[in-house]
């Protein structure tokens, strides 16, 4: 069967361990590498990548774009102005070409419902590389930064402040395969889908929902924010009163644990969800995350052409 990820399920908890792991081992393997130098192995030598862009995007770009040069393989860019998706060719039609001409296609979209629909009609592996419901190639590399800095996932405790959006959704995907457990502060009417709470739970994580950042920053290990509007979102200055209690700060840092790790997925709007204080503290992460994009990365696309 074709191996997609749209979502942490697809692979499970295992399987993210295996990435993890390859991304560390590989990551450490060319530390003395230039960046565009490929990994001695070049496992996906002759593979091409096609990467459909309909959001804007740097981290996600590069990252795919390095992580098949550094496995020996190529990509292309696609987006939707200078597509014929741009034109109304259907998202089915689109996967069925592609199929023929690539090896594999990663789809950044606004809607889930289209990275769906992208894998339904592919014989080739579909990543979600972000939609409106998840961010699972965010999260790979957000464990992997966490296992880093020395944490063990199984039991972590996890503090979310902000908006209950995409990346927190795979976040606690995450804490049902990996059994670690989330708090999560957000104001009323930002909740995250509970059908997330409910499946992590499910999966023996312990899911807190509170309206008081300190009680999820209490004790925390890891503490994780994200913009609070994205982009195109509407009724910005409504969503920015209600976020304001929510900002990481260096007075919510101390109550986490003394080495707890901050994390962000950029691009952050300082003096918003973060302060300058916490963004260039010793406890944050955030450009180390940033370039676990790319290790993560290339772990997931050997998972999915069946290397991992």
């Amino acid at each position: 069967m074709t191996r997609h990820l749209l979502d942490l399920c697809d692979a499970g908890g295992d399987a993210i361990a295996a990435m993890i792991n390859d991304a560390i081992d590989r990551k450490a393997a060319r530390a003395q590498l230039p960046k565009g130098a490929s990994d001695a192995d070049r496992p996906l030598e002759g593979r091409v990548l096609a990467m459909i862009f309909e959001k804007n995007s740097t981290r996600t770009r590069v990252s795919f774009d390095m992580a098949m040069r550094q496995l020996g393989g190529t990509s292309l860019v696609m987006d939707a102005a200078s597509t014929q998706l741009g034109r109304g060719e259907t998202i089915a039609d689109t996967a069925r070409v592609l199929s023929r001409m690539v090896d594999a296609i990663m789809i950044r979209t606004d809607d889930h419902a289209k990275a769906e629909e992208m894998a339904r009609h592919a014989t080739v592996p579909v990543i979600n590389g972000l939609t409106d419901r998840s961010h699972p190639c965010q999260i790979v590399a957000d464990l992997l930064t966490v296992v880093e800095r020395r944490k063990a996932l199984p039991g972590l405790e996890v503090a979310w402040l902000g908006d209950g959006n995409n990346v927190l959704h795979s976040i606690l995907e995450a804490a049902g395969l990996m059994k670690f457990n989330v708090r999560v502060a957000t104001p009323a009417g930002y909740d995250p889908d509970a059908s997330f709470v409910s499946e992590a739970q499910a999966g023996g994580a312990r899911v807190t929902l509170t309206r008081d950042a300190a009680e999820a920053a209490s004790g925390a290990d890891v503490v994780v924010t994200d913009t609070w509007v994205s982009m195109g979102q509407a009724h910005a200055a409504e969503k920015l009163a209600a976020m304001a209690p929510y900002q990481v700060n260096a007075a919510l840092m101390r109550l986490a644990k003394p080495d707890a790790v901050f994390l962000h997925c950029l691009p952050a709007h300082i003096g918003e969800e973060v302060t300058q204080e916490v963004f260039e503290s010793a406890q944050s992460a955030v450009f180390d995350e940033a370039e676990n994009r790319i290790h993560a990365q290339k772990s997931i696309l050997l998972w999915a052409f069946g290397l991992l």
